[in-house]
């Protein structure tokens, strides 16, 4: 069963004692947060007294903006065997999220604004918000743009041919003159097809013992040079998707230095897992970009720490039982990542104080908002309420069956985690969890 039968429409709901955590302020302060006519009223020392609405005493919860993920793949239209807009947005819920950024590889592919329209129509009565990113080139075949401007105003908030890169570099320029006209970024999957060839893994040791074709770190590395080059030039925004290489990110650090309109996120098994967990040859640690070195891994943890990595997002990709449960060269990329995301966040990087916990929090909320153009990620006072609540010490365990999500190809089951989502506001409406 889903999850939109115990979702409820509150226009004025008071919320008490919460840990604010404010990802513009990078602070976390007990306050009482007011909403009435489904916007943010108040945030302070509230009473109660006098108060016709619901009231919900969050001591002990931490409340924060409606979580975004910018990089998920809901697989409607086409591919509703692995997942649909509903269920990914009730596996969206599940961990958190209010907001999500579908990428274009449905079937057919979004590169019209009929794809984008349907898509918006899908999602207009769920709890979450749906944000479609459209294709860059028609049918993401690297050859023709897309109508940029037609995309924009059906509600795309940004291009990519994500699962491809834009190959020509020609073609590239022109589809950022055309986003930096629209103020909206690209977003690059970092692959040069000529030097990855059909792979399986990261090339390296492990690729070589447990003979599996490889891709080199540089088939990445070369791609974000070369896009970070082609923003520069015309002064557009990139942004960089599942960024995996220390190199890549270095790329990203000192284009930063040199004003480049460039961003990046990194996925959680990217921070956390390495190639050697791949030694069991298990599908569910195959995804693209394919998990890399320990000194990559570092990497990532250094690149989030000194801001070089903006966004946290997940790569949310489903995929069937059947699709995956064959032999390791043959399974299809990708891991489910919407229910595991936050406690991931709250026990490898606030739990040992590689970030604190608004840092963490302003990589899910306040970048990817600002990166997309939307209101959301901040707490402003007088803007339409999107909020997250969740227990930062609650205790779980990953159980894949429990999951909402139509998928569980994913390497995180059995994970003790801390940090649960206990609820969420968005568009009116009120769901515990």
């Amino acid at each position: 069963m889903g999850l939109t039968d115990s979702i409820k429409r509150i226009d004025e709901i008071l919320f008490t004692n919460a840990l604010v955590v404010d990802p513009e302020k990078l602070s976390e302060q007990r306050q009482d947060v007011l909403i009435e006519d489904s916007k943010l009223k108040e945030i302070g020392k509230i009473v109660s007294s006098g108060f016709s609405g619901k009231v919900v005493n969050l001591h002990g919860l931490a409340l924060c903006p409606g979580l975004i993920d910018m990089h998920v793949h809901l697989r409607e239209p086409g591919g509703e065997h692995k997942e649909t807009i509903e269920t990914g947005c009730d596996s969206a819920m599940a961990g958190g999220f209010t907001g999500v950024c579908p990428m274009p590889n449905t079937t057919p592919v979004t590169d019209n604004p009929k794809v984008v329209e349907f898509i918006k129509k899908q999602s207009q009565d769920l709890l979450v918000d749906v944000f479609p990113i459209a294709a860059v080139t028609r049918n993401r075949a690297g050859a023709e743009l897309t109508g940029m401007e037609a995309l924009v105003k059906a509600g795309a908030v940004a291009f990519s041919d994500d699962g491809d890169p834009v190959s020509a570099a020609g073609i590239l320029r022109s589809a950022m003159e055309n986003a930096k006209k629209l103020d909206v970024p690209i977003i690059e999957h970092c692959e040069d097809k000529s030097l990855s060839g059909d792979w399986a893994m990261n090339e390296g040791v492990v690729s070589k013992r447990l003979g599996l074709p490889g891709i080199p770190g540089i088939a990445e590395e070369v791609m974000v040079a070369r896009d970070i080059q082609v923003a520069q030039f015309t002064g557009a925004k990139i942004h960089i998707a599942h960024i995996s290489t220390a190199k890549a990110v270095d790329l990203v650090r000192q284009a930063k230095k040199q004003g480049v309109r460039v961003t990046c996120e990194v996925m959680p098994h990217h921070f956390l897992l390495t190639e050697k967990t791949v030694m069991k040859q298990d599908t569910n640690t195959k995804m693209s970009p394919p998990l890399r070195t320990q000194q990559d891994v570092d990497a990532m943890l250094a690149g989030l720490q000194d801001g070089t990595i903006d966004v946290i997002a997940t790569d949310h990709a489903p995929h069937s039982p059947k699709e995956k449960e064959v032999e390791f060269v043959k399974a299809p990329m990708g891991i489910v990542g919407l229910e595991t995301a936050l406690g991931l966040v709250l026990t490898s990087l606030v739990g040992p104080g590689l970030l604190t916990l608004p840092q963490a929090i302003c990589k899910m909320t306040k970048k990817p908002a600002g990166i997309l153009n939307l209101e959301r990620g901040k707490l402003k006072v007088g803007a339409p309420a999107s909020l997250t609540i969740f227990n930062p010490e609650h205790e779980w365990t990953v159980d894949r069956k429990q999951f909402k999500s139509k998928s569980q190809n994913m390497p995180f089951d059995g994970w003790k985690l801390k940090g649960k989502v206990f609820g969420l506001y968005n568009k009116g409406r009120w769901w515990q969890s």
